[in-house]
């Protein structure tokens, strides 16, 4: 039995992964999700979150040895609490997720994209600290292979995502590089393209790049073939 750490991408909250959380406990696993600040039922204000608050709330959360999994942007929230505290972490595992480049924030990386999904996307609220995504654009590059009520489960719960923590950089040392790290490449994906994927993760060992065939929520289309991915990587 592995102890499961599941980290959420923008936008969303632990809400998202209650069905791969049923499948990881099924084969046995202690596993668990929680809210980044400002995110699901997080109250925390928005001029307070940021990336160090992040990396803050997953190592309070961090058992003894935990396998830590990030969603998209929680690349580099997993990263910076690796950074933090590398001996609580068993394995990090990306999840269609950005991987931290030295001196580069998330949303660099984003822009990088050779194609770029998200255009004409993202709304910035009044507020100026967080942006929401257009229903009907989450529907097409989030859940295109969901089912509808997958898809109404989760459009219904989407929130505002605090953009402080995507303009941060992470401090990317052997802290964090020397953990066992794996990657899921999504191939259906239309929010970050399968083929930057491959591009963030081309100096990887090819043995710890997994291709999956799904889009960009396999936890919501897919939860009992991602859980039983996730199981033989805990058992490496």
């Amino acid at each position: 039995m592995s102890d499961i750490l599941l980290i959420h991408g923008s936008c969303h909250g632990a809400w998202c992964y209650e069905g791969l959380i049923t499948e990881l406990t099924g084969l046995g696993h202690n596993a668990r999700a929680i809210d980044l600040p400002g995110a699901g039922q997080d109250t925390t204000p928005y001029p307070a979150v940021t990336l160090d608050s992040y990396a803050e709330a997953i190592c309070d959360a961090l058992g003894p040895r935990t396998l830590l999994l990030g969603h998209s942007a929680a690349g580099f929230a997993i990263t910076a609490a690796a950074e933090r505290r590398p001996e609580r972490i068993a394995r990090l595992v990306y999840l269609c997720a950005y991987v931290p480049a030295p001196g580069r924030t998330m949303l660099d990386l984003r822009r990088a994209q050779a194609r770029q999904p998200l255009s004409g996307a993202l709304v910035k609220r009044d507020d100026g600290l967080s942006y929401t995504l257009r229903p009907e654009v989450a529907a097409r590059v989030f859940y295109q292979d969901c089912s509808e009520e997958q898809r109404r489960f989760a459009l219904a719960r989407l929130g505002p995502q605090p953009i402080a923590p995507q303009s941060a950089v992470v401090r990317v040392s052997d802290a964090s590089q020397s953990l066992p790290r794996s990657y899921i490449l999504c191939r259906d994906d239309q929010t970050i393209p399968p083929e930057f994927q491959a591009q963030m993760t081309a100096d990887w060992p090819r043995e710890n790049v997994h291709v999956f065939d799904a889009g960009h929520s396999p936890f919501l289309a897919a939860p009992a073939a991602l859980a039983a991915l996730i199981d033989r990587l805990a058992e490496t």
